[in-house]
């Protein structure tokens, strides 16, 4: 192999074997997270430099359990493995494994060893073997499996060098693996005839075209036709993947007699009396419910100061910017336009760190899995898989990639439901909407004398929209006429401290997307808002004329007939007209046409609410009022009844609005993606818009 050249390394594991852990240790901050081609699947890659010195590109592949896909995910597996004319085909794999589920792990491999790609056998958890009553005899096992084999504790960073000798040895060193002889075992005479339609291929990646109907590019007409050939007997096909299946358990099952022992007398892990607590039926609901407080409590606490901070920073920015640079239009564009714009993204990163930093601790100690157990019980009742659950909980983060994971779900039923009602819960892009209001409108008081109201608030509105999402599916189950059959598989992961590193890139990578997403929409946003509401027809050309020459404004001081025109030259913008046009409809709830502005616009994405009002108001104070975005929202008055805007009925109002519309253009172009059709997301769209509507019109009118 030439010294230049970039090798190419890929990670193949089950979920939960420490995959992850891996990657992170390899590439440490070299990641960069794309996609698949053709498909929106995330794929993560990374570089590390080998103890040579070369460059080593590392690609996660996404978890599996075998390379006969059921899903998406799966089958990306399996295309990856078998297109060799891919520039990013690999030149060896990395099988990881974890030492309590060696057996299952390693039919994975010994499905990827049959490929003929050079192999590494990483065994993760490697610190866990005293704790866990295991011994394992790795020369022994190097020899029954005929591979490199490592021991390595990810987490621990422990093995990692030994990881990359190993790839750099087959690569200095290939030595193709041995396929083993399963598919002889099976019929011999079927697979020799099978294996001389093609030099160009191994047995096993000729049976793997036949068996999941996917046939590489580069394949000649006449080498597809004689498998297509081979694959006609469906029966007989099926028949031989089930033996295939226990024949590949029969040979791990000899080989693990040899080199793997387990002695649960010796084990010291609380595994066994942890999982009793947080799967009880009662307790364990309890706990979850407790945890949640926990951190939308945090969220609160914890992010009140750099928020505040930061609000006064981007305050004084445009005051500063505002004295340095000349009067004028770019002036104005920067003060009232952008800077209070990205300052209404920016006030977030602490909330939205902090909710990704405890998503990211319940996932690596493995009690995320535990939920995902618990609440299967659940799911089931409203014509949802248990794996259902999964998109529900990181739809907490975006409902955008919430929607791409149900392709793990099996049945179309199941998952239809899931991305029709997965848009219910609560997303991080609500939060910065939540939490701004819940600020303006609900006290900060103590409940129970340890929790704060706002943060119980916070808390209802979660159960408010994963309420709905249950029972809107419900609804669904029962009026969708489609037929579909599935089943739930869970992995259920030791008990772990959860790793530093690995928590730090996942809050990193999370709140990098959030902040980059919502960045650019709202940056665009604000120009386009800034230039409609600084300019209109004529009649905004004569506002300032029409207020200054009015008899009844002659006695109000300079400030006040500068607001004065400010807002009178606001009202007759491009933007008022908008906001005018259908303030008639939204009023009922309590909004007035500044609100219907927000409304328009966090169609883009909902957390532009908070930056277009910033930005509206910026505009209409145009003197040399630098306030807070909740300084300026707190000030707002109703000049029909003289009181405060944001008060707690439209405060309410808009919560709920906000809980239910499906205002994020981004989820419906995903939803329709995934469901090849416009009749979803449109279904969505309406439906979900006329349950806020009429939502919020009842809470206004209860609490007005």
């Amino acid at each position: 192999m030439e010294k230049s050249k970039t090798i190419n390394v890929a990670l193949i594991g089950n979920p939960n074997t420490g995959k992850t852990s891996l990657f992170n240790q390899l590439t440490g901050l070299t990641q960069k997270v794309g996609n698949y081609p053709g498909v929106t699947v995330d794929k993560k890659q990374g570089t590390c430099k080998l103890p040579s010195g070369k460059n080593a590109i590392i690609t996660d592949l996404p978890g599996t359990y075998s390379i006969n896909p059921t899903s998406l995910d799966e089958s990306i597996v399996l295309k990856s493995l078998l297109n060799t004319n891919d520039s990013s085909f690999p030149d060896v794999i990395v099988a990881v494994a974890d030492i309590e589920n060696l057996k299952r792990n390693l039919f994975l491999f010994s499905q990827v060893k049959d490929l003929g790609i050079p192999t590494v056998l990483a065994i993760n958890m490697a610190d866990q073997l005293e704790r866990k009553g295991i011994s394992i005899d790795i020369d022994a096992l190097q020899k029954e499996l005929q591979t490199e084999i490592v021991l390595i504790s990810a987490r621990k960073n422990q093995g990692i060098d030994s990881v990359k000798k190993a790839v750099e040895n087959l690569i200095e060193n290939p030595k193709t693996p041995k396929a083993s002889s399963v598919n002889y075992q099976i019929d011999e005479a079927y697979f020799k005839e099978l294996e001389v339609i093609s030099n160009q291929h191994t047995l096993y990646e000729l049976w793997l075209m036949i068996t999941q109907n996917n046939y590489p590019e580069t394949l000649t007409a006449d080498v597809k036709e004689q498998l297509q050939t081979f694959g006609q007997d469906v029966s007989k096909v099926k028949k031989y993947q089930h033996k295939e299946t226990i024949y590949r358990y029969k040979q791990i099952n000899d080989v693990l007699k040899k080199t793997y022992t387990v002695d649960r007398s010796k084990a010291t892990d609380l595994r066994g009396k942890l999982d009793k607590i947080f799967t009880h039926k009662i307790f364990g609901y309890v706990i979850f419910f407790g945890i949640l407080l926990l951190i939308f409590q945090s969220i609160f606490d914890w992010s009140s100061t750099p928020m505040d901070f930061i609000d006064a920073q981007f305050a004084n920015l445009s005051e500063f910017v505002k004295g340095a640079m000349d009067p004028g239009v770019l002036t104005d564009l920067i003060t009232d336009g952008i800077i209070p714009g990205v300052g209404g993204v920016i006030i977030f990163i602490p909330q939205i760190a902090i909710l990704f930093l405890f998503v990211a601790i319940l996932e690596e100690t493995g009690y995320m899995s535990r939920v995902i157990f618990l609440m299967d019980k659940i799911m089931r009742r409203y014509g949802m898989s248990g794996k259902s659950v999964i998109p529900l909980i990181s739809g907490t983060a975006c409902a955008i990639p919430a929607v791409m994971a149900t392709r793990t779900i099996t049945g179309w039923k199941e998952r239809l439901i899931t991305i029709l009602v997965t848009p219910f819960t609560t997303c991080s892009a609500r939060l910065p909407v939540y939490a701004i209001l819940i600020s303006l409108v609900i006290p900060d008081t103590e409940v129970l004398g340890i929790f704060s109201l706002q943060g119980f608030t916070l808390l209802g509105l979660y159960a408010l929209g994963f309420l709905t999402a249950i029972i809107a599916a419900f609804f669904l189950h029962k009026t969708l006429k489609v037929k579909s059959t599935s089943f739930f598989v869970a992995e259920m992961p030791n008990y772990k401290l959860p790793s530093f590193k690995n928590v730090l890139f996942d809050v990193l990578e999370k709140t990098k997307a959030f902040v980059l997403g919502a960045g650019k929409i709202i940056l665009a946003l604000s120009i386009v808002l800034w230039f409609l509401a600084s300019n209109g027809p004529q009649s905004y050309h004569d506002a300032e004329k029409n207020v200054t020459e009015n008899v009844a404004n002659s006695n109000l001081s300079e400030d006040e007939l500068s607001q004065k025109v400010a807002a009178a030259k606001l009202e007759k913008s491009y933007i008022g007209i908008m906001g005018k046009t259908i303030e008639p409809a939204i009023k009922p709830l309590g909004y007035d046409w500044k609100i219907g502005i927000a409304l328009i616009s966090s169609f883009a994405a909902r957390e532009v609410f908070v930056g277009t009002l910033a930005t509206i108001y910026s505009v209409e104070n145009d003197d040399e009022d630098t306030s807070t975005i909740k300084e300026r929202m707190n000030a707002e008055m109703n000049p029909d009844t003289g009181k405060k805007r944001f008060n707690l009925p439209v405060g309410l109002s808009l919560l709920v609005f906000y809980a239910f519309a499906m205002q994020c253009m981004g989820t419906l172009a995903i939803v329709k993606r995934e469901t090849k059709s416009w009749k979803w997301p449109m279904i969505q769209l309406f439906g979900m818009g006329a349950l806020a509507y009429v939502a919020s019109f009842i809470v206004f009118t209860m609490f007005s």
